[in-house]
């Protein structure tokens, strides 16, 4: 199905809505050729701009402050990280019926890594790694909590409730006690109780772009924020295999408590997400399904 029907209350976005935002609001990119770029975001729709700008819209209203979010954060952070971060070139505003804020960013050229087929997992590991970290190092104030940035038992209604959804649905023949087990295992560990840190809280593989299997920039910050630092370990299950996931705890050097809240963080995403998008997004739907295996395979 297309992007458009994965969330209800979705605006309707298409090439010429984004022709005349752009011919409206910056003329001198009115000539450029608009196309939409496929994408298994689910929050943002994504339309090239010429050879070198992309234009990304909220496709609902709980997108709109993540863009605002952007404006503000992005050119503060991208000084203190290793790998290019989306520029903003244009803050668009509502216009032509289209509802919330948008913005142009400057391209950034790769591709999105794939669970299982990575050409060289432990090198990205640690390019990951060294990200997550200088994240981790920022001290800008005025920081906005993150989003999944809390403790992590304010996941537990929600993830419960999807492992009960999918023992109504067998054909994803997920294991649904394991999954309870696992889940259960990341509520009783401690919370953080360090000062919150700097997290980008949304490392999925789509956020990622890599060329020759290295990391050449991450992208949408829309749940940027301080806050638990497990909430960025999700690469561990959701990209990495054995040997590269071990080389990214160590570089980061881990501890176990929060290792065991990365998991389950990571686990209580996927959980949520493959019922919801199972028959609308591929692509989350199929890494979903990754990182459950691979959280249960490790139990």
């Amino acid at each position: 199905m297309s992007a458009g029907r994965m969330h209800p209350g979705t605006y309707p976005i298409d090439d010429d809505l984004v022709r005349r935002l752009v011919a409206g609001q910056f003329p001198q990119w009115a000539g450029l050729v608009v196309e939409r770029f496929p994408s298994g975001g689910t929050v943002n729709a994504m339309y090239r701009l010429g050879d070198d700008m992309v234009v990304r819209l909220p496709l609902v209203e709980g997108g709109a402050d993540d863009v605002v979010t952007e404006r503000t954060w992005l050119p503060r952070l991208a000084p203190h990280l290793p790998a290019p971060i989306p520029e903003v070139l244009g803050a668009g505003r509502p216009a032509d019926g289209y509802p919330w804020p948008w913005s142009v960013y400057r391209w950034l050229a790769g591709e999105n890594p794939e669970a299982g087929a990575l050409s060289e997992p432990v090198l990205l590991a640690g390019d990951l790694a060294g990200f997550v970290a200088a994240m981790r190092s920022i001290a800008l104030p005025g920081a906005p909590q993150a989003y999944r940035g809390g403790p992590i038992a304010s996941l537990d209604a929600r993830t419960r409730a999807a492992i009960e959804e999918l023992r109504g649905i067998p054909q994803e023949a997920v294991d649904c006690d394991a999954a309870v087990a696992a889940w259960e295992e990341s509520l009783r560990v401690p919370d953080w109780d360090g000062p919150p840190v700097w997290l980008h809280a949304d490392l999925m593989p789509g956020n990622l772009l890599v060329a020759g299997g290295r990391l050449t920039s991450v992208i949408d910050f829309g749940c940027l924020g301080v806050g638990d630092p497990a909430c960025d370990l999700f690469p561990a299950w959701n990209l990495l295999p054995a040997d590269a996931r071990e080389v990214f705890r160590e570089t980061l050097a881990v501890d176990d408590a929060t290792w065991i809240r990365g998991r389950g963080r990571a686990l209580s995403q996927a959980l949520i997400a493959l019922p919801y998008y199972r028959r609308t997004n591929p692509a989350m739907a199929r890494n979903a399904r990754h990182v459950i295996r691979t959280v249960l395979g490790e139990g």
